[in-house]
Formats: C-alpha cells, sequence, structure tokens
C-alpha cells in the first residue's frame, strides 16, 4: 500500500517582524562599516520576503533583562549581540518542544488522528541540539503512548523534512498499521549575529523560525480521507557545491556558509538532478520547492523552465515566512493541501536543497475525498445548471 500524508499542521512564534525593520538592527550592528550597510540594504530589500518571526520577542520589544547579559541578543538601543552557543542553545530547549507540540496537535485535528493512534514519531532539526530530544519531547507533551517507535533526524539542513517523510513512508510501508507523526522544528534565528561577511548578510537576510508536522500512514481507514500518496523519493549530490553550503558550530552559535554560488550550482544541476529523478515519468503539474532564498527559485524555475506561476506558492510561503529550514516545504505542502485547484491525481514534485550541495525530491499524488450521497446530488445539478 501506498502511504499517504493525510494532514499537516504548521506553527511560528507570536513575534513578528517585518523586513524593513530588521534591516534597520542589522544595519545598526555594532562595528558595521559602511560597505556592510550598504550591503545589508541591497540584500534584506532584494530578499522577495516582507516579514518573518523569530522566539526572540526582544527583537521587537527589546531586552527582557539588561544589556550586560551574556544570554542577551539585543542591548537597550536594540543594537545586535553575540550571546554564546550555549546561551542560543538554552533559548531552543525552552522554545522548541511547545512549538512543536502546537504544529502536531493541529496536524492531529486536521487529520482526525487521535494521539493514542500514533505509534512512530520522526522529528527533524538542524538549529539546536539537547537530550532527551524533540522526539521525546513531543511524546510527552502530546501524551503519546510510551510504546512509540522514535528517531532523530539532525543536523542534516534545509532539506531534511524530505528524507524524514521518506522515512515515515518506509515505516508505514512495512506496518500496514503504522501511523507517524513527522515533526520539523527549525529556530533559526538564534543563530544570527553581527557580522559584515557577505555569506552572514545573506543568511542573515533569509532565516526565520517554525514548525510543521505531517501525519503519515498506510492504512486508508487511519484519519480522514484523501491528502498526499507519496509515490517515491530520490537524492542526488551535486558535482561542485561541498563548501558552498555549509553549516557548522561555533562559539557563538552554529555557522553557516551560504555562499553566492548556491543559487547558480542549483540553477545548473538541477535540470539533470531532477531528469534523472524523473526518468519516463510525465512532468509533474504542481511544484513545491524549498525556496532557500528568491534567487534560488528564479534559477529553479529558469532551469527547469516552467511557468511563472508554477511556484507562486513557493514564493508566497517564502514571502510571509521566510526561510524556515527544514520546515519550510512543510508549510508549501500545507498550502497545496489546502488549495482546492489542485486536481484530485494531480502530480506534486518536491524538491529541497541541503549541504554538499544536496538535492532531495520527491514524487506526490494529490489524492481528495470521494464524493459520495448528497454531494453527487449537488454536483448533478450544479453541472446541469
Amino acid at each position: 500500500m501506498t502511504a499517504r500524508i493525510v494532514s499537516i499542521g504548521t506553527a511560528v512564534p507570536p513575534t513578528r517582524i517585518a523586513q524593513a525593520v530588521a534591516r534597520d538592527i542589522f544595519a545598526a550592528q555594532e562595528g558595521a562599516d559602511r560597505l556592510a550597510r550598504r550591503r545589508i540594504q541591497a540584500v534584506f530589500d532584494a530578499s522577495a520576503i516582507e516579514q518573518r518571526h523569530t522566539v526572540l520577542a526582544e527583537f521587537a520589544s527589546g531586552p527582557a533583562t539588561g544589556a550586560a547579559d551574556p544570554a542577551a541578543f539585543v542591548d537597550v538601543e536594540g543594537r545586535l549581540l553575540s550571546p554564546t552557543t550555549g546561551a542560543r542553545n538554552q533559548r531552543f530547549i525552552a522554545s522548541a518542544p511547545k512549538l512543536t507540540a502546537a504544529a502536531a496537535r493541529t496536524a492531529l485535528a486536521d487529520g482526525g488522528i487521535d494521539p493514542s493512534a500514533v505509534t512512530h514519531v520522526v522529528t527533524v532539526s538542524c538549529t539546536g541540539l539537547f537530550a532527551p530530544g524533540p522526539d521525546y519531547h513531543l511524546v510527552r507533551e502530546l501524551g503519546l503512548r510510551p510504546t512509540v517507535e522514535r528517531c532523530h533526524l539532525g543536523f542534516i539542513g534545509c532539506a531534511a523534512a524530505l528524507p524524514a517523510l521518506r522515512v515515515a513512508s518506509a515505516l508505514a510501508g512495512s506496518k500496514p498499521d503504522a501511523v507517524v507523526l513527522v515533526a520539523a522544528t527549525e529556530l533559526c534565528t538564534l543563530h544570527l549575529r553581527p557580522s559584515n561577511d557577505p555569506q552572514q548578510i545573506v543568511a542573515a537576510s533569509v532565516f526565520a523560525d517554525g514548525a510543521a508536522a505531517a501525519i503519515v500512514t498506510a492504512d486508508p481507514a487511519a484519519g480522514n480521507p484523501g491528502g498526499l500518496e507519496l509515490d517515491r523519493f530520490g537524492t542526488a549530490l551535486t558535482d561542485e557545491g561541498e563548501t558552498d553550503m555549509v553549516w557548522t558550530i561555533g562559539d557563538n552559535g552554529f555557522e553557516m556558509i551560504l555562499s553566492a554560488e548556491v543559487p547558480r550550482i542549483i540553477g545548473r544541476e538541477i535540470q539533470g538532478a531532477v531528469g534523472r529523478f524523473l526518468g519516463d515519468d510525465a512532468p509533474p503539474e504542481v511544484w513545491a520547492v524549498h525556496p532557500g532564498g528568491r534567487s534560488v527559485l528564479d534559477r529553479v524555475e529558469t532551469g527547469l523552465d516552467l511557468p511563472a506561476h508554477a511556484l507562486a506558492v513557493s514564493r508566497a510561503v517564502l514571502r510571509d515566512f521566510g526561510n524556515m529550514s527544514s520546515a519550510t516545504i512543510l508549510f508549501i505542502l500545507a498550502a497545496l493541501l489546502r488549495d482546492d485547484d489542485v486536481r484530485d491525481g494531480a502530480r506534486v514534485a518536491g524538491l529541497a536543497f541541503g549541504p554538499g550541495l544536496t538535492v532531495e525530491s520527491a514524487l506526490m499524488t494529490r489524492r481528495r475525498p470521494a464524493v459520495t450521497g448528497a454531494e453527487d446530488v449537488g454536483l448533478a445539478l450544479a453541472a446541469s445548471a
């Protein structure tokens, strides 16, 4: 039996920051030279992002404690500080479990799945580390059975949600009664820091916080009907880019290298990677592409010769939420599940990009619930009107 995504729930922190405000915070950082300020202005304004969410309420309201607090992220004048990695990780530990649980509760409710039916949990994050980890806390927060089998995919980066769905699909396919809860939570803004480095400025202009959860099962009787069938997955390493997208742990946060070559590499490699993945399959009707940034989407659109509207949902998620790393593509799939214009049987291609460079792919099929009874009569009347 084919596994399917029954439902997807999403959650973001309550603090929302306009891109123009974020730009001005970074431009006012201590030590920013004239060139850096000009670069910040240009990069932030060209990002195609209008707003982002963050667990750092002090970005909007100022510091809750004194500026001398080593855990503070901004000073009393609103300038960026650089707390230690340990202080940043403590904020992750404090914030991530509840945000993850909020997304998971929505997924369970929207899917018509009782928490007691969950058999497996697969969690994803690359922005914080602790044990017992997100998988454990999700079981506790939701009151899942203590026998639920768990695994965590850590530090894979922006592409990780598709491997998590691949794991969930394999679990569901091997156990007919399996109900797998997949949850991706990324608090990227915890690792923002003042810098004149062009790559750090690019990272600061796009990354945001969010969580998303999906219910995956191959049991046709589990939860609400319909969803997204998970037909197959693929992974490809590009011939270049190993040093262009890198995620390491530093003394003052996790350090992202995101070079200007990344969109260009994706543009050069995407046609071959997708062509090998699709093989003889017909071109998908619908695309869900991880918006690593506006230029990444532009390069994918050009490289695959897609019509301008093909990446509209990906661009809308980037505009409204920014790049939430691994959670982002689940936000896109959630929007497609709500989209009445995506017909039953439509083929959906998912693409996400991670360090390596790695291209993760998924081919899915949209399934709408069968129309029966009174709904048949209503449709017939509408058709004859």
